[in-house]
C-alpha cells in the first residue's frame, strides 16, 4: 500500500513540475550573440524602445509575439508591469511624438525562435518548450 502512495506522490510531483515549466517564458538571442544574461529592466528597455543596444553595446531589435497572445501578455506583465491596454497607450504616445515604433511581431514562438536564430541583433521571447540550440536564453521569466 505504501508503494502506491509513493508512486502516486511521484506522479503528482511530475505533473506539477510539467505544469510550472509550461508557463515559463524565456528571453532569447541568437546562439551567435555574445550578449551576457540580462535583467528584466534591460529587456524591458529594449522592448519598450528605450534602448537600441544590448549591454555590451551591440545593436538590439526586439521581436514580439502577436497582439492578444497569452505569451505577450505574460511577458510584458513580468518585465514591465504593463497590461495590453497600457502598452497600446504607451506605443500610441511614442509613435505620435516620433520617439519610436513598436517591435514587429512574429506569429508564434517557433517563428520568433527561427528569426532570432538567424539574426544576432534580434531578441525575442518564447515558451520554454520551444527552446533549441539555435538560440541562447538570456533571461528566464517564471
Amino acid at each position: 500500500m505504501r508503494l502506491h502512495h509513493r508512486l502516486f506522490a511521484g506522479i503528482v510531483l511530475l505533473l506539477a513540475a510539467g505544469a510550472s515549466a509550461a508557463g515559463e517564458l524565456v528571453v532569447v538571442v541568437s546562439a551567435h550573440n555574445a550578449s551576457p544574461a540580462l535583467r528584466p529592466d534591460q529587456v524591458a528597455a529594449i522592448f519598450l524602445g528605450q534602448s537600441a543596444r544590448f549591454p555590451d553595446g551591440a545593436e538590439a531589435h526586439a521581436l514580439d509575439q502577436p497582439v492578444g497572445s497569452a505569451l505577450r501578455e505574460q511577458f510584458y506583465q513580468r518585465v514591465s508591469g504593463k497590461t495590453e491596454a497600457m502598452l497600446k497607450a504607451y506605443w500610441s504616445k511614442m509613435v505620435f511624438t516620433g520617439r519610436g515604433q513598436p517591435p514587429r511581431d512574429a506569429p508564434d514562438s517557433i517563428a520568433v525562435r527561427k528569426a532570432v536564430a538567424d539574426n544576432p541583433a534580434l531578441i525575442g521571447y518564447i515558451d520554454r518548450d520551444a527552446l533549441d540550440p539555435s538560440v541562447r536564453p538570456v533571461l528566464l521569466l517564471h
